[in-house]
C-alpha cells in the first residue's frame, strides 16, 4: 500500500493514507518528522514565502524556508486569503441537460412539483410554542396514521423579538419548510402574541391549500393539544389519499453539505458527489450547493462555470456578500476551519474550500439563490448561507432540496427534515459509525473505481427518493435551525 497520495501532478505536498513515521520513504523522499494519517508531506524544498499547492492550487504559503520530507500544518502553512478580491468574467458556458429515461416514484403535488415523503410537519410561528409542537406530534403518531411516512414537529427558538432581517429570514425558512413537497401536511402553530403571529406569518406565506395546511393558535384554544390532533386528523384525511407515481429523475432537487471534514473528504467523499451530480444535472435534475464561506479560496472555479455574466454577478455578490457579513461583525473572513478540521488534516480555509467545491462536479451554474430562497432552475444552484451544519441543512431544505448528500470525515449524527444521505470520506468512519452512515466513500482510497462507487451512489439516491429511509430517517435526527445576525430585543 502507498504511504501517501499526490492528487495533482502540480502539487507540492501529498496527503498520508497512513501514519507516517520519521525515515519512512515517501515518493522517494525521506519524511523528516512523524506525520498523522490524512495530513501532508512537503514534496519538495521551499522558501518562505512560496505557496504549497494542492488539487493544483494554491492553499496557502510556507512561513519560513522548508526541506522535502517535512510535516505540513497550521505551524508552518498559512492561508493567502484576504477580505477583497477582483473578479473578472470569463464568458457564457452552455448547460443543456440529455433526455434520462431514469426513474424515481414520488408524490406528485397540485403546483407540479413532487415530493419523495408523505409526512406531516408541525412547525411553530414562535419558539414559545415549540413544548406545544411536540406534544401534539407525540400523540399524533399514536393515531396509527398508516397512509402516512410519519408525524414531526420542526421547532427553534425564533420568531419574536427580532428585527428586520433576521424577522424576514425566519419568516422565509418557515415558509419554505411549510410549502415543501416532502410535507403532504402542515400544521402551523403560533402562540398569538408573538410578532411572527399568524396573520402576519399568513402574508409572509403566501396562499396554501387549505386542506393540506392548517392553523393553530394556543391562546385561543381552550384544549391546545386535543385541537392540534384533531387538526392533524384532518390534514391526515387527505394525505391518506396520496400515491407514489413513476416520474423522471429530473423532478429530483438534490442538496449537498460536508461537516465534520478530513483530509480525505476532497479526495474520496466529496469529487463522488461531484461525479453523481454531473449525472444528475446532466439528466436535467436541480442540484444546490451552500456553505459560502466554504467557497472561499475556490471562488474562481465556481465562476468560471457560470452561465452568462447575470449569474456570474451574482455569485461575485454573493461572495463579497458574505464577506462584508464576516467583516461588519469584525470578523476575518479566511480563519473558518474547525479544530475537527485542522486535526483531520486540513490546514486553511482555501484547502477546504478547494474540497467542498467538489461536491459540485463540473456542472454549470445555472443560478444563485439569496439564503432560504426557493430553487427554480435546472443544473447547480449556488445558496447564500452560512457552513454551519444544521444551519446549512435547514437552509437546503427550505430551498426545496428533496434529498441531502452529505459528506463528513469525522462523523455527525445530524439530520434535516428530509433524508440525508451521510456519506463517510474513509473507512474506518463507517466501520465505527454504521448507524450514522449511510454509505462509504473511503472504498475509494482502497480501490480507485470512482465509475462503480457513483453508479451505487446514484442508486441508493433513487432508492431514498422511493421512499427506502437514510440513517437520520431511522434514528429520528432530523431538526431545524435559523440563521440569525441581529439583534434580539
Amino acid at each position: 500500500m502507498n504511504k501517501a497520495i499526490k492528487l495533482n501532478a502540480a502539487d507540492n505536498v501529498a496527503v498520508a493514507l497512513c501514519d507516517i513515521k520519521k525515515g519512512d520513504n515517501v515518493f522517494g523522499i525521506t519524511a523528516l518528522e512523524d506525520i498523522p494519517k490524512a495530513h501532508k508531506i512537503l514534496l519538495c524544498d521551499l522558501k518562505e514565502g512560496e505557496n504549497i499547492v494542492k488539487y493544483g492550487y494554491p492553499i496557502g504559503h510556507i512561513v519560513c524556508d522548508t526541506l522535502k520530507g517535512s510535516y505540513i500544518h497550521e505551524h508552518n502553512l498559512k492561508t493567502n486569503l484576504t477580505d477583497s478580491f477582483e473578479y473578472n468574467f470569463g464568458g457564457d458556458c452552455e448547460y443543456e441537460p440529455q433526455k434520462s429515461d431514469t426513474k424515481i416514484n414520488a408524490y406528485k403535488r397540485a403546483d407540479g412539483k413532487i415530493g419523495i415523503r408523505n409526512e406531516i410537519w408541525i412547525i411553530p410561528t414562535v419558539g414559545c410554542a415549540n413544548k406545544a409542537c411536540e406534544q401534539i406530534a407525540l400523540k399524533s403518531k399514536k393515531l396509527g396514521l398508516e397512509h402516512c411516512d410519519g408525524v414531526f414537529a420542526y421547532t427553534h427558538p425564533f420568531g419574536c423579538s427580532q428585527l428586520e432581517e433576521d424577522m424576514t429570514n425566519t419568516q422565509k425558512v418557515l415558509s419554505g419548510i411549510v410549502k415543501h413537497p416532502n410535507a403532504g401536511g402542515v400544521l402551523v402553530v403560533s402562540l398569538g402574541c408573538e410578532n411572527n403571529n399568524l396573520n402576519v406569518f399568513k402574508s409572509a406565506l403566501g396562499s396554501v391549500d387549505k386542506n393540506r395546511v392548517k392553523f393553530l393558535c394556543l391562546q385561543e384554544a381552550d384544549d391546545e393539544i386535543a385541537d392540534g390532533v384533531k387538526l392533524v386528523e384532518e390534514i391526515y384525511s387527505t394525505i391518506k389519499h396520496d400515491k407514489r407515481e413513476e416520474v423522471g429523475i429530473d423532478n429530483l432537487v438534490v442538496g449537498y453539505k460536508c461537516g465534520g471534514s478530513d483530509a480525505f473528504s476532497g479526495i474520496t467523499a466529496n469529487p463522488l458527489c461531484g461525479k453523481v451530480n454531473d449525472l444528475l444535472v446532466n439528466a436535467g435534475a436541480s442540484a444546490i450547493l451552500t456553505e459560502v464561506p466554504e467557497m472561499f479560496g475556490a471562488e474562481q472555479i465556481l465562476m468560471t462555470r457560470a452561465k452568462n455574466r447575470e449569474v456570474f454577478v451574482k455569485t461575485v455578490n454573493m461572495i463579497n456578500g458574505f464577506k462584508d457579513y464576516f467583516s461588519s461583525n469584525g470578523v476575518v473572513c479566511y480563519e473558518n476551519p474547525s479544530p475537527g478540521n485542522h486535526e483531520g488534516g486540513i490546514t486553511t480555509l482555501e484547502e477546504k474550500s478547494l474540497g467542498c467545491v467538489q461536491k459540485g462536479g463540473t456542472a454549470v451554474v445555472t443560478d444563485v439563490l439569496s439564503y432560504a430562497e426557493p430553487c427554480k432552475k435546472r443544473g447547480l444552484n449556488l445558496l447564500y448561507g452560512p457552513g454551519n451544519d444544521i444551519v446549512s441543512v435547514t437552509n437546503l431544505t427550505a430551498a426545496g432540496a428533496h434529498i441531502i448528500l452529505f459528506t463528513t470525515g469525522r462523523g455527525t449524527p445530524l439530520g434535516a427534515p428530509v433524508p440525508t444521505i451521510k456519506i463517510s470520506s474513509n473507512s474506518d468512519l463507517y466501520r465505527k459509525k454504521p448507524n450514522w452512515v449511510d454509505f462509504n466513500a473511503g472504498v475509494l482510497l482502497e480501490s480507485g473505481d470512482l465509475a462503480k462507487s457513483s453508479k451505487e451512489l446514484l442508486n441508493l439516491i433513487i432508492t431514498t427518493a422511493n421512499g427506502e429511509k437514510t440513517k437520520n430517517e431511522v434514528n429520528g435526527y432530523k431538526e431545524i435551525s435559523i440563521f440569525k445576525n441581529g439583534v434580539i430585543m
